[in-house]
């Protein structure tokens, strides 16, 4: 008779415990332990058949007759990729997808996986793709593609969460093109013990699909949940398996969506695809700096415009600041799209470098266009923004900022300097307050409230 175990295994670092604890011992995370049950007998069977002996013999028999290419000998023809039709995603990806590519697609719910996917079949019109829909029924997807003007012949459904079958049809079908899992937590393997979506589900299950695309050549996307501290569900070691990781980025309440990746092997991790949700889809955003300025006011008081880096591309922003004088003791600091941490560095240096006292100013900081920036090259523009309100005077409409604050009112450089400067000039800001001409926050704001400006 099998007997089974039943160990607890943490779903973020995948730590294993007899007995269930609330906090993992090894990476620190709350109630992430779960029951987790396996055979003794399948344990003791794979131990005998990785053990020493006539099969171990044998098996280090085979290792030593298999051939051994140099590196110098290896051939170094450019793989042809296949592309997606849309512009955006090839220009994360690289170029497009290589044979046997997998990339791993996440983001919050309802932020347009789904719709960006069914968006890459619709363009795809020529190739064959395949759709496993794990978690969504065939009508669903069909309603969807109808609201997007889709027919859908290309797209086939498969409404499959075993694995082994998905991987079965895979092999067997040499006329797919393109094979999607949605999602990557919902299907589940006989081998493997646990429920569908618990770690060793996940993993198992995207070795298996990684190694069924390596075989065939044939792309597959696996989507994945997000958890409330946005990393990829699951274990880390999905984020090893697969070849590119992308992240869908974007506030639900804005149509602006990032895509951005964190891994590549067969292309830059530093590039950026701009798109717009429309009801007929994902609509590409060619030219971002001009759509997130649009309704941009001008002569407004406590705006500034400030050119940050997507990956390679310079896109302008519009940061707005908002001032009151507190009526509680201690001020609030609130900030949209921005780091409030970082807000509250920023004002500091404010207060010490210009004598400009804060202390009594609620300050409210917004990025129009409901995206987020995190690097410090927007620096300049935020506190150029806090000052315009305090001193209820507009910048100039032809002033852009950009530019790191140091802790002792110095401007510190940022990257791409002059592709930002020349972006911020190509759409009509004359006068580019950044680190070559402006060596102190002082002599910013002496630069943007002169009479000559």
């Amino acid at each position: 008779m099998v007997k089974f175990k039943s160990v607890y295994i943490c779903q973020n670092c995948e730590y294993e415990t007899s007995k269930w604890v609330g906090q993992c011992p090894n990476c620190g995370e709350w109630n992430t332990m779960v029951e987790t049950a396996y055979s003794k007998s399948s344990t003791s069977r794979n131990k005998n058949a990785s053990g020493l002996g006539r099969s171990s013999s044998a098996k280090f028999r085979s290792a030593t007759q298999t051939k051994l290419t140099p590196l110098s000998q290896v051939s170094l023809d450019k793989t042809k990729r296949l592309s997606s039709s849309l512009k955006e995603f090839d220009r994360v990806l690289g170029g497009g997808f290589v044979p046997g590519h997998v990339v791993l697609l996440a983001g919050d719910p309802g932020i347009g996986k789904s719709t960006l996917l069914t968006q890459i079949s619709s363009r795809m019109k020529n190739s064959k793709v395949l759709y496993v829909c794990g978690e969504e029924s065939a009508a669903q997807i069909r309603i969807r593609s109808e609201r997007m003007g889709y027919s859908g012949e290309n797209l086939y459904m498969l409404p499959e969460n075993n694995v082994d079958e998905i991987c079965q049809i895979l092999e067997s079908r040499d006329d797919i093109a393109l094979a999607i899992i949605d999602s990557i937590q919902t299907l589940y393997s006989e081998d493997l013990t646990g429920m569908a979506g618990s770690v060793g589900q996940v993993r198992g299950s995207a070795q298996k699909l990684t190694d069924t695309a390596k075989k065939t050549g044939m792309p597959v996307i696996l989507v994945g949940h997000v958890t409330k501290e946005g990393t990829v569900a699951g274990p880390k070691v999905l984020e090893h398996i697969v070849d590119t990781v992308l992240y869908l980025e974007g506030d639900s309440q804005h149509l602006f969506r990032v895509l951005k990746t964190t891994k590549n092997r067969f292309g830059p991790i530093s590039e950026a695809g701009i798109f717009e949700m429309q009801e007929a889809g994902m609509r590409e955003v060619e030219n971002p700096s001009e759509l997130f300025l649009s309704q941009k006011v001008e002569a407004a008081v406590g705006s500034c415009v400030t050119v940050v880096m997507e990956g390679f591309r310079p896109i302008l922003f519009e940061i707005q600041a908002l001032t009151l004088i507190t009526k509680f003791g201690n001020p609030r600091r609130t900030a949209s799209g921005f780091s409030v941490n970082r807000l509250q560095v920023l004002l500091a240096i404010i207060e010490k470098s210009l004598n400009l006292n804060l202390s009594s100013y609620d300050v409210y900081l917004n990025v129009a266009g409901g995206l987020k920036v995190n690097e410090y090259a927007a620096d300049l523009a935020v506190c150029l923004a806090v000052i315009s309100s305090v001193k209820n005077k507009p910048l100039p409409s032809n002033v852009a900022a950009f530019g790191e604050c140091g802790l002792l009112g110095e401007i510190r450089g940022v990257s791409y300097q002059q592709k930002r400067e020349k972006e911020a000039q190509k759409l009509g800001y004359a006068k580019v307050i950044n680190p070559q001409n402006s060596k102190t926050l002082g002599q910013a704001i002496s630069q943007v409230f002169s009479r000559k400006t």
